[in-house]
């Protein structure tokens, strides 16, 4: 459902910015190895966001033009 698929894809990329907030915050106090953490954390938030959206889009564009292609 493309409509799940974007939903997830909105949830990976806010828990990315959340760890990205982080990870600066922990650099600014000098905590480069929390911070370091918190960078991997959203890295790998961001490419799951990634491709999460990537499969959304795919599944909508996909249902649109079958869409189409049935009222031809």
């Amino acid at each position: 459902m493309p409509k799940q698929e974007h939903t997830e894809a909105a949830d990976h990329h806010e828990k990315a910015a959340k760890a990205h907030r982080t990870a600066a915050e922990h650099h600014g106090k000098d905590d480069h190895e929390t911070a370091g953490k918190h960078s991997k954390a959203a890295h790998e938030s961001s490419s799951a966001a990634h491709k999460k959206s990537t499969d959304a889009h795919g599944k909508s564009t996909s249902k649109s033009s079958s869409k189409a292609s049935a009222k031809a």
